[in-house]
């Protein structure tokens, strides 16, 4: 059983379903009818007006966010291990053409409004400094928590206050918005959420992100957008597949039960390692304390995961699966206890 990540994971059959219904004859690029239809889909979602794109790579979406909410000469303050710090080869600094990341510490890889405050604080308004102009967090983050409306709201009230852009890379949002059981206009837009990159690939697509801009900025973000999205190739002559696919993710519901199951599998997990967990479990990653004889024990029996560093371990459910089909994971967790 593969365990390794999200992204390893199979199409899910309404995914294959609607790119073999977009196999036909249409205008390309973004002109196709699947493509039309992306603001409409995602305005009943988020219950406001909404401007949308597609693009290849969650990579792409952030930084494409990016590069709409700071200038070159501003800064991004984000938790220093976001993926936009470690993960994505100084790609905001690319598409932004040299913004700095101003990598901040938080529990769980999450952003806290006193620390912001603090960092902001601490920058002089001259030229000689680089300035905030963005924040950007991640939901759920990296260590699998999830920010709450509140949460979120908190941090939104400080980009107000200070003329930032807000961005939430959302690369498991379906997964937080499962775990929050909130309404996703609750999360994002209504708590300061300027742009978010809607995660469809970790939730059983096969290619194609979403891009999403809110508020009264948005049509004019989402035109700069289009503009990077074209220079930096991600405009795909044959778009209608990409948009198919998230289209068959966001219309019928099927984003928010592929990750409840995914969710579920995570918590069921959870419940057979409550002694070994490094963080909380509210979305569908798990971090354990491992040895490395115990890991060695589990690959043994056909588990497949990543070492986490030293003595540690990091497990993710997918959409594929629910509680019953990783149970046994869940009884081998509980032998190393017991056995």
């Amino acid at each position: 059983m593969h365990f390794f990540s999200d992204n390893a994971t199979p199409l899910c059959p309404p995914v294959i379903a609607a790119i073999a219904a977009a196999d036909r004859e249409d205008h390309g690029y973004d002109g196709d009818q699947w493509s039309a239809r992306l603001d409409a889909a995602f305005g009943d979602l988020f219950e406001t007006p909404v401007s949308a794109l597609w693009v290849a790579t969650g990579t792409a979406a952030n930084s494409i966010a990016l590069a709409c909410l700071c200038p070159p000469y501003g800064g991004i303050l984000c938790h220093d291990e976001a993926h936009i710090v470690v993960d994505e080869c100084g790609a905001p600094g690319f598409f932004t053409h040299g913004a700095s990341l101003m990598p901040l510490p938080g529990e769980g890889a999450k952003l806290t409004p006193d620390v912001v405050a603090e960092r902001l604080a601490a920058i002089r308004p001259d030229v000689h400094q680089v300035p905030a102009r963005a924040i950007s967090i991640t939901n759920a983050t990296e260590y699998g928590r999830v920010y709450t409306p509140d949460e979120v709201a908190a941090l939104g009230s400080i980009a107000r206050a200070h003329g930032l852009g807000f961005h939430m890379d959302g690369a498991r949002f379906a997964n937080a918005v499962a775990f929050l059981g909130c309404a996703p206009a609750d999360v994002t837009w209504r708590a300061g959420v300027d742009a978010l990159s809607f995660g469809c690939v970790k939730n059983g697509g096969m290619v194609g992100e979403a891009l999403l801009f809110f508020g009264a900025e948005r049509e004019r973000r989402a035109a700069e957008a289009m503009r990077w999205r074209k220079r930096s190739g991600h405009l795909f002559s044959k778009g209608r597949y990409l948009a198919a696919q998230i289209l068959a993710m966001v219309e019928d519901g099927l984003w928010l039960a592929n990750a409840s199951a995914a969710n579920a599998a995570a918590q069921a997990l959870a419940a057979a390692a409550t002694g070994r967990l490094l963080h909380s479990v509210e979305a569908n990653e798990l971090f354990l304390r491992l040895s490395a004889s115990e890991a060695a024990a589990l690959r043994v029996q056909g588990f497949d995961f990543y070492d986490w560093g030293a003595g540690a371990a990091r497990i993710v459910t997918n959409w594929s699966q629910d509680a019953a089909s990783v149970a046994p994971l869940a009884d081998a967790l509980r032998r190393l206890d017991h056995g």
